[in-house]
């Protein structure tokens, strides 16, 4: 989808933002689309509102809000101040995000050699970012030593051994096991050293000879229980004791992730997350004992959730009779096979608003319009892609378009081409001129 700019230089400082994430693709042998197809000036509303307004207008595709970006950025630094964002690539690898976030000033947090390499392109500094992956492949492994990243995640043995034969140099940080039974994805299940484990552990490095710089947790993604942050920091406190005991000077604090965003469907406010675990920071690393120590954390859904919008167009529908009346079955040109993925991977349950109805915008004073029972469903053949189950929407036609906010977060990074059907484009607004 191209969506002219209204004026070359309508919005400058996003332009050189495109220019400049589009030269690093190109040096990094990506593919690229032409800057001034992919900015709009304006608001959320205006630009799809004027996507599918177009004569063409079918496919499916994100609205992407830069400005929210940078508004969740601003508020992460005035409620958590002693802690540096280490975004989540994994979350949202959007080429923009990345460039904006590295210009605020963000670190990140990588799981691949690909990761590593795309960050690094946007200039960021190898010490501003954490191969926060505890099982790694040796040749990424060998990428980060070359790469001059350093600092790394490691919550067994082995990973200890073969950081000591490819990465002598690694400032490893332990990732220990945190309660994270109240998430929505539990991480624990996976990775985390138990308590009972992690001296053993440091006393291995310190055979080895890696040094071991902090500790790090996650709390889980989509965490509900802001004591989560509370309780593990007490016990990454524990095991800084332990390897100060065994000779270790750890600087390093990692707090992962389970930042929720705006929107976010567990209604956990940010502010409620960041007052307990400033609170355990200040309990625990008290900054007029420990300012020495670095404080991180790898928000992704926080940053991005909110930030994007996806309009998808209805391209068939069903009318099914009932005891109780007509109901429709809606089929549109995105689902579950891509950027809903969230449904199945991330527990997420999207809903839909109306954008069009019988092709003109619900805004344009048609009056409110009588609900029926509908289900939502994707485009594939396959009958698991079912976006939404059930729920109340006027009739529909089709060519009629939905919306859906809060779909930044962990949806057009897993999305697939499966049956064929593209991967929903991206148009971009700004709605914050604050500069770099």
């Amino acid at each position: 989808m191209h969506i002219p700019l209204a004026s070359a230089a309508a919005d400058g400082e996003a332009l050189d933002l495109l220019r400049d994430v589009s030269a690093n693709q190109l040096k990094g042998g990506l593919p690229v689309e032409p800057a001034r197809s992919r900015f709009f000036e304006g608001s959320v509303r205006e630009a799809l509102h004027a996507s599918v307004a177009q004569a063409d207008a079918e496919d499916a595709f994100f609205v992407a809000d830069l400005g929210e970006v940078r508004r969740q950025f601003a508020r992460w630094t005035a409620l958590l101040p002693r802690v540096q964002p280490f975004f989540a690539v994994k979350c949202n690898p959007d080429p923009l995000v990345i460039g904006l976030l590295a210009r605020l000033g963000a670190g990140f947090d990588c799981a691949s050699k690909a990761e590593i390499q795309q960050v690094l392109r946007e200039g960021t500094a190898a010490s501003d970012v954490i191969y926060a992956h505890p099982c790694k492949p040796a040749s990424h492994l060998r990428y980060a030593h070359a790469a001059g990243v350093a600092m790394m995640t490691f919550d067994n043995a082995d990973e200890l051994v073969k950081m000591s034969q490819i990465h002598p140099g690694a400032q490893a940080v332990l990732r220990v096991l945190a309660d994270d039974s109240g998430a929505l994805c539990q991480l624990g299940l996976k990775f985390g050293a138990a308590p009972e484990d992690t001296r053993a552990l440091l006393a291995t490095a310190r055979r080895l000879g890696v040094d071991v710089v902090g500790v790090s947790f996650h709390v889980g993604s989509g965490c509900q229980n802001p004591a989560a942050f509370a309780d593990a920091v007490q016990r990454a406190r524990g095991v800084f004791d332990q390897a100060e005991e065994l000779g270790f000077r750890p600087s390093l604090l990692d707090v992962g992730g389970g930042f929720p965003g705006h929107g976010d469907q567990s209604g956990l406010p940010f502010d409620v997350v960041a007052a307990a675990l400033g609170a355990a920071l200040d309990a625990h690393f008290p900054a007029a004992e420990c300012g020495h120590v670095r404080v991180i954390a790898e928000p992704g859904r926080y940053f991005v959730a909110s930030a994007y919008s996806l309009a998808v167009n209805v391209v068939a529908r069903r009318r099914v009779m009932r005891a109780d009346g007509p109901a429709f079955m809606y089929y549109v040109n995105d689902g579950v096979y891509g950027s809903f993925n969230c449904i199945m991977f991330d527990h997420q349950h999207p809903q839909p608003r109306v954008l069009t109805r019988r092709g003109r915008l619900v805004d344009d004073g048609d009056g409110p319009a009588p609900l029926y029972a509908s289900s939502v469903w994707g485009p594939t053949c396959d009958s698991i892609d079912c976006i939404v189950p059930a729920g109340a929407l006027p009739e529909l036609l089709t060519g009629d378009w939905l919306v859906f906010d809060c779909m930044g977060a962990y949806t057009v990074c897993a999305a697939s081409r499966f049956n064929g059907f593209k991967i929903s484009d991206v148009v971009y607004v700004d709605t914050e001129s604050t500069p770099f």
